[in-house]
């Protein structure tokens, strides 16, 4: 069974920030792109960064590019999603994905 629990959230000022964990079990995990993905208050789930099986392709969405970056440790069995000059429409619930396997997501909360 897949299991993917994140890690990291909490509040930070504008400005600031966040890195985000996902430990992944259950599965070879290096044999998956993984992904964040995210869903603010009263809007849809959308895509925030994925990375490539072997973390050498990442792709991320427009209004997260340039200052969010996406890693994975296939040792570790890990991806992290380090999040900088966070601004308060970044206010989400984090969700760590692998291929149909979600985790049940961590709160970021972005406000002075």
């Amino acid at each position: 069974q897949v299991q993917l629990v994140e890690s990291g959230g909490g509040l930070v000022q504008p400005g600031g920030s966040l890195r985000l964990s996902c430990a992944a079990s259950g599965h070879i995990f290096s044999n998956y792109a993984m992904g964040w993905f995210r869903q603010a208050p009263g809007k849809e789930h959308e895509f925030v960064a994925a990375i490539s099986r072997s973390g050498d392709m990442t792709s991320y969405a427009d209004s997260v590019k340039g200052r969010f970056t996406i890693s994975r440790d296939n040792a570790k069995t890990a991806v992290s999603l380090q999040m900088n000059s966070l601004k308060p429409e970044d206010t989400a619930v984090y969700y760590c994905n692998s291929g149909s396997e979600w985790g049940k997501g961590t709160l970021v909360t972005v406000s002075s």
